[in-house]
């Protein structure tokens, strides 16, 4: 039987809800063979990041080599890198190995304020990373600290940054909207470099949303190793996103996740 493989390379979020742990979840609803490379290992729950235990550059590039030189990947997203060392190792593999479709979900801070990367990282991240991905799925703050902006604030302003960030190398921008103070929805921007598309959905009241950013972006990795175009992927990945903050999960005692097969049982 043939299936689409994809591979998250990203940190390990031992609470379940976001990293590593709710892109193997997305994948598997998704219905491809899903991998992973664990970059960051991560000590945190509902109420916040209380670790952070880089892996080596070892380790990183023997889980890559392992699952490149065996069983390959139709599609790579990166999540959790941290470090300027993490990037420039991930992106030379990504290179040596050809990867076709790359999703970078440039994870900077945790829904709780704790940063995720390294202020020394973000040259590497624009200049190694960005040129070699597909698409980009960064939300507001992570825009405006890509760009230098100091706000993104209405629509025009999102598609201005989308534009930006297109130039420096990636060749979709998906900016995700959530962060607008729209009361009644939530708008996410792709950019294809000459043409802006539109995804909106109404914007659900909730605190439990951990998790949001690496699976929507799993998402689109998974329909992309299934040979999706980039708008097929995106509105698969809003629509499961979507669901899985409607049916979010009140577990813990602070930020709890959404719930990965929700879509699933929507569509039943």
């Amino acid at each position: 039987m043939t299936i689409g493989k994809a591979l998250t390379i990203a940190g390990s979020d031992c609470g379940g809800g976001a990293g590593i742990q709710a892109d193997l979840k997305t994948f598997q609803e998704r219905d491809v063979f899903g991998m992973s490379v664990i970059t960051v290992l991560t000590a945190q729950n509902t109420l916040g990041v209380h670790g952070v235990f880089p892996q080596t550059l070892e380790a990183i590039e023997g889980q890559m080599d392992a699952i490149f030189q065996d069983m390959g990947a139709n599609a790579v997203k990166t999540g959790m890198l941290f470090s300027e060392e993490i990037i420039n190792l991930v992106a030379d593999k990504l290179v040596q190995y050809e990867v076709k479709n790359v999703v970078v979900d440039p994870v900077m801070i945790a829904k709780g304020g704790a940063p995720l990367l390294q202020k020394q990282a973000m040259n590497a991240l624009k200049t190694k990373l960005l040129p070699l991905a597909t698409v980009i799925t960064p939300n507001i703050p992570e825009a405006c600290e890509i760009l230098g902006f100091s706000s993104i604030d209405t629509l025009e302003e999102m598609k201005d940054a989308a534009s930006a960030l297109q130039k420096l190398g990636p060749r979709f921008v998906v900016l995700k909207g959530g962060h607008l103070e729209d009361e009644n929805e939530a708008i996410d921007v792709l950019f294809d470099g000459e043409s802006f598309h539109y995804f909106a959905a109404k914007r659900i009241k909730t605190i439990h949303t951990h998790g949001t950013g690496c699976t929507f972006a799993a998402a689109i990795t998974a329909e992309l190793a299934k040979g999706q175009d980039i708008r097929a992927a995106v509105t698969t990945a809003k629509n499961f996103i979507q669901a899985a903050i409607e049916q979010s999960l009140c577990i813990g005692k602070g930020i709890g996740p959404t719930r990965h097969s929700a879509y699933r049982n929507k569509k039943d």
